[in-house]
């Protein structure tokens, strides 16, 4: 079998374009190793007998297989940056005389290829390039002011605006669900995309509070009637929506995908303790959409530069923990359900109520936010000055406040809804951008720089050109 070659780290994580790639030594040219295909039935059988003995024999295949292996030879070696402009710099190395090269590069042998030469597989695929086509929107019809919530708990509308910067926040009711909520600003996003829901290949719904422990992607997908794309949720708490766009470019990007529907959705007013200050000021329930399409160029990718994290070690600070009826729960309880005492074996679990370290959260946030967006500016190949519009999650105003001082961007090139809303998770990003667009702010050609932070510990950014 032929030896598997590792492509840089960097090339791996941020293109996602090149499938796997094969290399094989090559020493001498030997006429006498010309080999075809018999024939059609039997092709799969020359490929591994020829790979097979140009391993074994250390000799380049004829130039037929290569051709139909898609193999080119080429020198020196390049690096690729993590971000979707093509190949910037091709550097040399005495050391190496492999080169990264993507697929559509040509086939068959380079011009100028020399004895030795290593030969590599290209992806059988075409990289393409990915822009955002369309944004929506939703929210509940309920919602609750601060005046409601001075009736429920010990407060009152100047103590949440100074801390928070929230007025009001929507919250699910009557037959309205994620789904629901998740199907309506998904039409949205098509319609202003222009696209068919039957046209969508890939629908990804970030989410910590789906409708089914299962997931709900799949039921937004029957709701919205994209019944030939492949739909799976993605858990990243508040900086869902930012990851699941990254991996919906580069779904994009790696040539088999052309619509990526992107969805970030919450309803953390069902694990909320609204007898719980802390807590209940904050979360409000909501969801928006973007619509990702391929372009024929890749230099034409709308995401610039991007920079993602996870800390566990921070996980305590922010939680929601299963808990069941026979005392299991955050490690603690019973050790097996159904060994359970009486009727705690067929008890029902569920999750708890969100629990939170205010402060700790708090100062994490205001560390890393201006971090991420920083880290994914270098990857862009861009400075602070060069961003239109700062959108990040809407946690607190004061976060945000503080990200655009030490990024040094103006009150007007920030982007604030959380008065309307305060903190909807996954939903907040895509919420204010949905918004942004309605109004005009944001428009062609833009620079737009994300963030989202929160549970897991989790924080990422994302640096677009509209």
């Amino acid at each position: 079998a032929p030896r598997p070659l590792q492509p840089p780290r960097e090339y791996s994580t941020a293109s996602g374009f090149l499938a796997r790639l094969w290399w094989y030594p090559a020493e001498e040219a030997n006429g006498g190793h010309e080999r075809r295909a018999r024939d059609q039935s039997s092709i799969g059988e020359a490929i591994g007998e020829t790979i097979g003995k140009t391993e074994r024999q250390h000799r380049e295949p004829s130039r037929e297989m290569a051709m139909l292996l898609g193999l080119v030879p080429v020198v020196g070696s390049a690096r690729v940056t993590s971000h979707c402009s093509p190949l910037k710099r091709t550097p040399t190395s005495a050391s190496s005389r492999l080169r990264w090269i993507r697929h559509g590069c040509g086939h068959g042998y380079a011009a100028g290829a020399k004895r030795g030469d290593a030969v590599i597989v290209a992806a059988a695929f075409t990289p393409a390039g990915a822009k955002i086509a369309g944004v929506g929107m939703a929210v509940p019809t309920q919602y609750l002011t601060n005046e409601d919530l001075s009736k429920l708990v010990e407060t009152n509308d100047e103590w949440i605006r100074s801390r928070t910067g929230i007025g009001k926040r929507h919250v699910i009711s009557g037959d309205e669900s994620l789904t629901s909520l998740a199907a309506d600003a998904s039409k949205k996003a098509l319609e202003m995309a222009g696209i068919n829901a039957e046209d969508l290949d890939l629908i990804l719904l970030a989410t910590s509070s789906p409708d089914d422990i299962f997931g709900s992607a799949c039921t937004v997908q029957a709701a919205i009637g994209a019944k030939g794309a492949l739909a799976f949720d993605v858990t990243a708490a508040c900086s869902g929506f930012v990851v699941g766009m990254v991996n919906g470019v580069h779904f994009i990007r790696g040539g088999e995908y052309k619509n990526v529907l992107v969805i970030g959705a919450d309803v953390l007013s069902r694990y909320v303790d609204w007898r719980d200050r802390g807590t209940c000021i904050l979360f409000g329930d909501g969801c928006g959409a973007m619509v990702l399409t391929a372009t024929e160029k890749v230099e034409d990718c709308c995401l610039l530069g991007f920079d993602m994290h996870s800390d566990g070690v921070g996980n305590h600070h922010l939680t929601a923990k299963f808990f069941n009826e026979a005392g299991e729960g955050g490690g603690g309880g019973v050790s097996s359900k159904p060994d359970a005492v009486e009727g705690a074996a067929s008890g029902r679990g569920a999750f708890c109520n969100i629990s939170m370290n205010g402060q700790d959260v708090f100062k994490f946030a205001v560390r890393a936010v201006p971090d991420t967006v920083s880290k994914s500016l270098v990857r862009a190949e861009l400075e602070a000055s060069d961003i239109d519009h700062l959108v990040l999650h809407q946690a607190n105003q004061r976060i945000i406040d503080g990200a655009a001082k030490k990024l040094g961007l103006s009150k007007d090139k920030v982007v604030s809804n959380i008065e309307k809303y305060g903190n909807t998770s996954a939903g907040s990003v895509p919420i204010a951008l949905a918004e942004a667009v309605e109004e005009g702010r944001i428009k062609k050609g833009d620079v737009v720089a994300t963030a989202g932070f929160g549970a897991g510990l989790t924080w990422a950014s994302a640096i677009l050109r509209w």
